[in-house]
């Protein structure tokens, strides 16, 4: 056993003392501070805000420290992203789209039927191997989370069938062109709305039916204009989501990677949202159509999306042809006696 004298002693600590006083006083590596802007109809206290709350902390593991900035309106949150206030945006993938036609279209009408569909299809593009489609021109998809399928509120119980809706006046987002095509293919009127007023001309009766996910009905107070006569159509006439968009260069690859894989482990918080508006629906407000009528449905919503991915028949090019390919090979590994899996034009 070595002792050391006094002397040596005294050296030893005073060399700890100073290797000590450094370790303190060395720089720590401080997280990349990044903004957010962050679309919430009812804002800071909205259940999207506080998932996005709950990824900003897991995203500190990943040495990014987010600061959101709640918005009640997507329109100014858009422009507020643009014009470079923020580093990041949350938002619809009807608004985020413009960024990334890929992302944009997980929305298509009709394409998503069931969430068990959706849960593939997220779980898909949360893999590495799908990064190079979230990028496209000078920004990048950093996370896809559910906000819950888009279903028909109607004022009127007997509006069940795409015949019923003729000359119906429907609040349309004016700068959703597929719904606008939609809306003019079944022969209904086209009432031009936006996310701050679509609810108000539903519930006072300037329009006949509103399209939006069930969150609405309570949160937008959409039972006002359903009424005692109304309901929703328990058809889901779409499956919308929140997708993160970032300027290219905010994120790293491996930064980007792993907020996606971040936003992918919160699928079932987020669904467990989704089904709690659901159930806030009373039963009796649900219209439930028959077998019949969905399958007429599902040909409609396969002709136009056919048509908004080719530019046919007067409609714009909205679809991006690979995200209607990988949704088609979804839909028939799920339903494979579907009559779509073997028509000649399948997606």
């Amino acid at each position: 056993m070595m002792f050391l004298n006094k002397t040596t002693l005294k050296q030893a600590l005073g060399t700890s003392a100073v290797a000590a006083t450094m370790a303190l006083s060395a720089p720590v590596a401080q997280a990349d501070t990044k903004s957010m802007c962050v679309f919430d109809v009812i804002g800071a206290n909205g259940d999207i805000y506080n998932l996005l709350k709950d990824y900003a902390l897991e995203m500190k593991g990943h040495g990014v420290d987010l600061k959101l900035k709640p918005y009640t309106d997507e329109g100014v949150a858009l422009g507020d992203f643009q014009s470079g206030q923020c580093d990041v945006l949350a938002a619809t993938d009807l608004r985020t789209r413009q960024f990334n036609r890929f992302t944009g279209s997980i929305s298509a009408v009709g394409a998503i039927p069931t969430y068990d569909d959706l849960h593939t299809v997220l779980a898909t593009l949360a893999q590495p191997k799908a990064a190079k489609l979230m990028k496209q021109g000078e920004y990048e998809i950093v996370g896809i989370a559910p906000a819950g399928a888009g279903y028909l509120f109607v004022n009127d119980r007997s509006i069940d069938s795409a015949g019923d809706l003729a000359g119906k006046r429907m609040a349309t987002l004016d700068y959703q062109k597929d719904a606008i095509h939609m809306v003019n293919f079944v022969k209904a009127t086209v009432v031009p709305s936006d996310i701050t007023n679509f609810a108000g001309k539903f519930n006072n009766g300037s329009v006949d039916t509103a399209y939006a996910p069930a969150f609405a009905y309570e949160a937008l107070e959409l039972y006002k204009g359903v009424g005692d006569k109304g309901g929703v159509v328990d058809y889901p006439l779409a499956q919308l989501t929140v997708q993160l968009v970032a300027k290219d260069g905010v994120f790293d690859e491996k930064t980007a990677q792993a907020s996606r894989e971040v936003v992918w482990g919160m699928y079932g918080q987020a669904m467990g949202l989704v089904k709690r508006s659901e159930a806030a629906i009373p039963d009796e407000q649900w219209v439930h159509i028959s077998d019949a009528d969905v399958q007429g449905y599902q040909e409609m919503f396969r002709e136009n999306r056919l048509e908004l991915r080719d530019g046919k028949n007067g409609a714009p090019e909205v679809y991006d042809p690979k995200m209607m390919g990988l949704l088609s090979k979804v839909r028939c590994a799920s339903n494979p006696g579907s009559s779509e899996c073997t028509a000649s034009n399948r997606e």
